[in-house]
């Protein structure tokens, strides 16, 4: 994970979840600052309250696309950074990071657990 990638998740903006071989294609939000990160490990949580949509996807795809940005980090042509990020999906229902994402999210049902494939800066 690069600098420029950390930088803009501690800017609070929407991130859009997309299961990318859905038919078709499911779409859901989430705010930035709900996010946790593991650097060491390159995974995402993302705490669901709902989500069924991409859930069922997984069951024949767990490939997701999360997209983030913000216009308050300098981007590759000006103000605002973007970045894709693509993994594999999976949602965690019990566990450790569940129960810390359940304590600071206490309307969650599940957590979305992303392994990162790659991180790619479109703006």
């Amino acid at each position: 994970m690069n600098e420029k990638f950390l930088e803009v998740m501690n800017h609070e903006g929407p991130a859009t979840i997309i299961t990318i071989n859905g038919n078709p294609a499911s779409v859901v939000s989430t705010w930035m600052s709900y996010i946790k990160i593991d650097q060491e490990n390159e995974l995402l949580y993302i705490p669901a309250a709902g989500m069924h949509s991409i859930e069922n996807d997984f069951s024949s795809d767990n490939t997701v696309l999360v997209t983030t940005g913000t216009k308050e980090v300098e981007g590759t042509n000006g103000p605002g950074a973007g970045f894709y990020i693509s993994g594999k999906g999976t949602f965690l229902e019990d566990g450790e990071e569940y129960l810390k994402m359940k304590k600071a999210f206490p309307w969650i049902r599940k957590v979305l657990n992303v392994n990162i494939d790659t991180i790619e800066q479109k703006i």
